[in-house]
């Protein structure tokens, strides 16, 4: 599996791209603001031709380049519904400080195709089989994107729910500190400590490091349910 990684735009989130090899379709994750440029690049070099894109939750740093890659590869893009609003108003998702970045009624255009993404579904993209696990906290929508690597073992995507050694902020809008605890308690601490974590800043990591060393999930119990 060939997977490629760069961050963007002045908030430095990870755009990924994913493709069972060089000159295969390809899937893109999160290209943020400041992304169509180096994405152009990195699928130039690899002979790659997208075939869908990818949304972890709708923040502007995760969505803000996502209508143009798709009107430009004439794909859809797939975001959990609860995210969707955010996909026109890069302020939404951040409150009045948002307003005051970008002002009022500011707007970019979306994907002209949304597919909406529920917890549970396979989604096969371009050979490849991606499972979407909700993980509300950092937003309302937020979510998980684990997939399998031929050569053996399993990526998992998680967008801005965890970091190497942190997690998401919840104190914006939509975001929610007793939901993003639950998630990480019921969704992300009972996977295999060998799975491969890109997140959505930062660098790679996986999930038996941060069990053992992020601070924000000691104490926290691997199960179904939070109690």
């Amino acid at each position: 599996m060939l997977v490629l990684g760069f961050p963007v735009g002045p908030l430095q989130a990870n755009c990924y791209v994913l493709a069972r090899g060089e000159g295969e379709p390809c899937v893109v994750v999160d290209p943020g603001q400041d992304a169509v440029e180096p994405l152009r690049a990195q699928l130039r070099e690899h002979r790659l031709t997208p075939a869908a894109v990818l949304l972890t939750h709708g923040h502007f740093d995760h969505v803000f380049c996502a209508g143009d890659v798709c009107a430009e590869h004439g794909v859809p893009a797939h975001v959990h519904p609860a995210d969707r609003y955010m996909l026109t108003d890069p302020a939404a998702g951040l409150g009045p400080a948002g307003r005051e970045l970008f002002g009022d009624g500011v707007v970019f255009p979306a994907p002209a195709e949304v597919r909406e993404i529920a917890d549970g579904e396979v989604l096969d993209l371009a050979g490849m089989r991606f499972e979407v696990t909700h993980t509300p906290g950092h937003t309302g929508g937020s979510v998980l994107f684990g997939v399998e690597a031929e050569e053996g073992g399993r990526l998992l995507l998680s967008g801005d729910t965890l970091f190497a050694g942190a997690i998401g902020r919840t104190d914006l809008p939509g975001g929610d500190h007793g939901r993003m605890l639950e998630s990480l308690s019921t969704k992300v601490l009972p996977l295999d400590d060998d799975v491969v974590v890109l997140p959505g800043h930062g660098p790679t990591t996986t999930i038996g490091r941060e069990r053992a060393g992020n601070p924000f999930l000691q104490g926290l119990p691997a199960s179904d349910a939070l109690s």
